[in-house]
């Protein structure tokens, strides 16, 4: 089975500055959003010419792209899906004039199977899909962040129940950016014993490593 990485965050957290440390030689990007990734020189590490970048908003094609990558380009290690939210609303979006609770099914059961068949790759394979966060407020004004998504159904069947190490990615009071490991009003998860801190730096490549005996 593969790992499953959940990275979660307002925009502007640094979810996708994270992955400037990853080695482009064995990374594959799929680039949801289509505005590029937020560091100088990432076209030269991610284009098509070197058969590591993607661009596609369709959950099934990309579910579709994470098995033959699996299957047929064994030097590939870590997929990056960023951003998974941006596929949900692009299929709201599309889905507008049909009527009915069909298409809240339709999407519910696309983002699922998507993170299910990613996490029954191979061994060696580490996915890591980039998603947004929110946070609500209870009527006593308890506040708690988790992945958001499009859709009650989504929403109740919980995405992050599905990954090992889910990571909030957060802007500190004093411009540092970091990831939370450990849930701290949110629902951020990881392994007993990975990190030595519930805090650490947005740095993924250093993320993996830390993760390698789990």
């Amino acid at each position: 089975m593969s790992k499953l990485i959940c990275v979660m965050g307002e925009s502007g957290s640094g979810k996708t500055t994270a992955m400037r440390t990853l080695n482009p030689d064995e990374t594959y990007y799929i680039d949801s959003d289509g505005k590029g990734l937020a560091w100088k020189g990432w076209r030269q590490q991610y284009n098509t010419d070197r058969k590591n970048y993607y661009c596609t908003r369709d959950i099934p094609k990309i579910t579709s792209l994470i098995v033959n990558i699996s299957q047929k380009k064994p030097e590939t290690k870590v997929i990056v899906v960023d951003t998974l939210n941006t596929c949900m609303v692009d299929k709201e979006v599309k889905s507008m004039k049909e009527g009915g609770y069909g298409k809240w099914i339709d999407l519910t059961q696309f983002v699922w199977d998507c993170i299910e068949i990613a996490g029954q790759q191979r061994d060696d394979l580490t996915i890591i899909f980039v998603m947004h966060s929110e946070t609500v407020r209870d009527d006593f004004g308890y506040a708690f962040t988790r992945v958001k998504t499009n859709g009650r159904k989504l929403e109740k069947l919980v995405p992050e129940s599905l990954f090992g190490t889910v990571l909030l990615a957060k802007k500190t009071d004093d411009d540092r950016y970091i990831f939370e490991t450990q849930a701290k009003n949110s629902t951020a998860k990881s392994p007993m014993g990975a990190f030595e801190t519930m805090e650490i730096d947005n740095d993924m490549q250093a993320v993996l490593d830390a993760l390698k005996d789990y």
